[in-house]
């Protein structure tokens, strides 16, 4: 998430009270009708007292590994110096052939967060037949922009130029990232042809071109007055403010880089987000339309920041999601995951283990 306001204002904050006495629940199973847009708040504290009453249900962090999904953790994608690069791999148990492959980019304003908060998201996307990846990368305090975004495009670089030994078509591969995580999977699909964004953490001869983004509240300028002035902007800068680094705040925007080859876009903004305002994904849903770029915007009234962590809104938003997926980055006929219930003891009588207990 990207903490433009204090955290205690955010529904994240609020997840891991409730779920740290929570047990491990299966994974929710693939939605096939639609639901209909939950029902919203007015505010975000409205939002946070329904969570208290039990009115809003939050989702499980903790499920288990389902038997049918391979974990491959602290695999090395890359490395800078001495710093080693990390992404966690997630792969249908059973994969015969070539699938897409989705790059998953963890929130915390550039400067905190783990890529274990996405490991429910990745199960879901591998029981589907995907082989996803959650991603770490340099963080504002190791190091400033444009050290994220190379990171991050060294991961894709990673993912194609072992895609045969990973069984992923390299030609087909997405970028999902909320907050500041939609921020970088933003700048992964909008800015393939700018050279000084690429780093050199490894593959250099890969392209770090994706062909899908799926945008959870991320912003998408940071030019804008509101933006701008943000402490924790300023801190991805490397402390340089707005006045004395323009062009390097336009580089680092996502809206600055969108052409008509842009790639396919899902959009998913509260309302009522006051981190990100929906201003930001009102502007870009805007120019994508101007460029005739395909684009869905998911802009659901009366959500906050971090949403998806409400069940009913996680509900909605992986419906839109799996439709955006069918659409734009289809799996080979045959190639989805058999349908077992998460946590499920398999053949052996035992369940997968676990790569790690999620973090904050």
């Amino acid at each position: 998430m990207l903490a433009f306001r204090p955290l205690s204002r955010c529904l994240w904050s609020v997840s891991w009270i409730v779920l740290a006495g929570s047990a491990c629940l299966a994974a929710r199973p693939l939605t096939t009708s639609a639901p209909a847009p939950p029902r919203g708040y007015a505010s975000t504290d409205e939002v946070k007292a329904a969570v208290g009453r039990g009115e809003v249900r939050l989702i499980n962090l903790l499920a288990l590994t389902p038997t049918h999904v391979v974990v491959k953790p602290d695999v090395e994608y890359g490395r800078v110096g001495d710093i080693s690069l990390k992404l966690d791999l997630y792969q249908p148990r059973k994969l015969e052939r070539n699938v897409p492959a989705i790059l998953l980019i963890h929130g915390g304003a550039w400067k905190s967060g783990h890529r274990s908060v996405y490991r429910p998201y990745c199960i879901k996307l591998a029981e589907r037949g995907y082989v996803a990846a959650t991603v770490s990368y340099r963080l504002s305090g190791q190091a400033p922009y444009p050290a994220a975004v190379h990171d991050v495009k060294c991961a894709v670089r990673w993912l194609r130029a072992n895609a045969s030994a990973l069984h992923v078509d390299p030609d087909r591969i997405a970028a999902m990232g909320g907050s500041a995580g939609g921020h970088l999977a933003m700048m992964l699909g909008y800015s393939p042809k700018v050279a000084e964004l690429e780093g050199d953490g490894g593959n250099p001869r890969a392209s770090s071109r994706i062909q899908a983004v799926i945008n959870f509240y991320g912003p998408t300028d940071l030019t804008t007055p509101f933006a701008r002035v943000q402490p924790v902007v300023v801190s991805f800068m490397g402390g340089r403010p707005y006045e004395e680094a323009q062009g390097m705040y336009r580089q680092a925007s996502p809206l600055a880089h969108l052409t008509r080859d842009a790639p396919p876009t899902l959009i998913l903004h509260g309302t009522i987000d006051d981190t990100v305002p929906i201003e930001q994904a009102d502007a870009l849903a805007t120019r994508l339309k101007e460029l005739d770029v395909p684009c869905e915007y998911v802009r659901l009234e009366g959500w906050p920041h971090t949403m998806d962590l409400a069940q009913s809104v996680s509900d909605y938003c992986w419906y839109k999601i799996d439709q955006f997926l069918a659409r734009h980055l289809p799996l080979p006929a045959g190639a989805t995951a058999p349908a077992e219930e998460t946590g499920r003891p398999g053949k052996s009588g035992k369940t997968a283990p676990e790569s790690r207990a999620a973090e904050p």
